[in-house]
């Protein structure tokens, strides 16, 4: 058994990671989420903030019944409301925390707060105080303390740890820090802090600099025992410590990082996929870790040392984060069996109604194409998985007509339940804006698009086409995702996701 030190995964994927703009997620989709975390073996989940919105709240308290594996976490700012709501959330759960924040630094107390140093210490005792009368797991984050001088952190510290914290995070909030001050803050912290062995140290850094993970690292070389950290990095601003990056880090680095942590690396890419899936923020190709590139060779002389010696150009197995090491293996002849075993190998587990879903849209694409790829049957896993919400209009058929320096004509029939309605128009500047056109004219919702990308899932000139949108209904945003052969089909199915969503959100 490996003597090195375990550090705590704190994901806040459905807390600060949602707080991307435009990465607001759905229930279903929090709560597929959740389960990946968990299988992804984190050992906190931050699942919201239930004061924030009732579909926060719901969503927390969904999260805290139906699942068991980590800590279940809830934020709250450090007044009474906001903790009784967090608690009201989370006492479901099997190992409920509650996060209590608050701002430390000058800047924040004079021009957000005004509030006097030591004023802020006693609304911080009193917001711990309040709950650890709920329970016995109490994070506590002086928020932007990586701007907080130094002694006042202390005092602050020493002062939440007495009232009861568990969990000191110290959060670099607008990513100012520098690896060489983060570890100072942290050592400070161990060995200036009297009662400082009664709570674990936390770290939580945003990346405005691109040291996010430069800083958890320093942080937990001096002597903090959590990283809290997002899949695929994302976050306000510039994001989060990549929780992907943390923990390869520390596993591959192992001679200078000698730290243990819980996660499944296996799980890595999938839950990586889901995430960009969910949230419509896709994973540059260079990513570090999770990115298509993380483990492409191009150049000839890299490929030549690859052939000879895999080490030579790879610090990392591809499968040991969770890329399958074969791609090419389906047909239109495979069978569910051979389906299933490849869903596993991506890191899906379907139930036997997916399993039947997605095999028969396995079918349809395989008498359309002659290869699949895995990238193509991850999207249709995907689009399954997250697809099972917000049904109201469905794609029937439409037909398109373009001709070069004309208008294009298009006609779409839509259903909804039992009912089908066509509209056939000439208008729009190409096929997509007629297709928006065509949507509205017949759900009645006018869509302004704000975003639109269509990405290649997998290899060939029949390679399925993953269309994501962003667009704009009464001032809110609603995403669309869809995936196939043809682009503008995929389109139509992406438009109508939004919209759907939109005619939900509207009721």
């Amino acid at each position: 058994m490996s003597d090195n030190r375990q550090i705590k995964i704190f994901d806040t994927t459905l807390r600060d990671g949602e707080q991307s703009p435009g990465a607001s997620m759905n229930l279903v989709e929090k709560l597929e989420i959740a389960q990946a975390l968990i299988d992804l073996g984190v050992n906190v989940i931050e699942a919201g903030f239930p004061i924030a919105s009732p579909g926060d709240f719901e969503a927390v308290q969904q999260i805290a019944s139906n699942f068991r594996g980590a800590e279940i976490c809830g934020l709250a700012r450090s007044n009474e409301r906001d903790i009784d709501r967090a608690w009201e959330a989370l006492k479901g759960a099997h190992d409920p925390r509650i996060h209590v924040f608050l701002a430390t630094s000058a800047i924040h107390r004079e021009f957000k707060l005004k509030m006097s140093p030591d004023e802020i210490i006693e609304r911080a005792v009193a917001g711990v105080k309040r709950a650890k009368g709920y329970c016995d797991n109490i994070e506590f984050s002086p928020e932007d303390a990586a701007r907080t001088e130094i002694d006042f952190l202390c005092r602050v510290v020493e002062a939440v740890v007495d009232a009861g914290a568990t969990t000191v995070n110290i959060p670099d909030t607008v990513g100012y820090a520098t690896p060489e001050q983060m570890g100072k803050v942290i050592d400070s912290l161990v060995n200036r802090v009297p009662n400082m062995d009664k709570a674990v140290i936390s770290v939580h850094c945003h990346n405005d600099l691109g040291l996010a993970v430069a800083n958890s690292l320093a942080a937990i070389d001096n002597g903090a025992g959590q990283i809290e950290c997002t899949i695929n990095g994302i976050g306000e601003r510039a994001g989060n410590a990549s929780l992907e990056e943390v923990v390869m880090a520390i596993r591959t680095r192992n001679d200078a990082y000698k730290y243990e942590t819980s996660i499944n690396t296996q799980r890595l890419v999938p839950t990586s996929r889901l995430v960009s899936t969910v949230t419509g923020l896709h994973v540059q190709r260079n990513k570090a870790i999770v990115g298509r590139n993380a483990f492409a060779h191009e150049a000839g002389i890299h490929q030549d040392g690859m052939l000879k010696e895999r080490s030579t150009y790879e610090i990392m197995r591809p499968e040991d984060v969770g890329f399958a090491n074969t791609d090419l293996v389906l047909g239109k002849h495979s069978g569910r069996a051979a389906l299933a075993d490849r869903a596993k190998t991506l890191g899906f587990t379907l139930s036997g109604e997916q399993l039947q879903s997605v095999f028969i849209e396995f079918k349809k694409l395989a008498d359309r194409k002659k290869d699949i790829y895995d990238g193509d049957i991850a999207s249709l896993i995907e689009m399954e998985i997250l697809g099972a919400t917000e049904k109201e209009w469905a794609l029937v058929s439409y037909n398109v007509d373009i001709n070069f320096g004309q208008t294009p004509k298009i006609s779409v029939t839509l259903s909804r339940g039992d009912e089908e309605k066509s509209v056939q128009l000439a208008d729009g500047s190409g096929a997509i804006d007629a297709a928006f056109l065509a949507v509205e004219k017949i759900t009645g919702i006018g869509l302004t698009c704000k975003e639109y990308s269509v990405r290649s899932t997998s290899l060939g000139h029949d390679a399925v086409g993953e269309v994501s949108l962003q667009a704009e209904y009464e001032g809110k945003t609603y995403r669309g995702r869809a995936a196939t052969t043809d682009c503008v089909e995929a389109s139509i199915i992406a438009i109508l996701n939004a919209t759907n969503r939109a005619i939900v959100a509207n009721r």
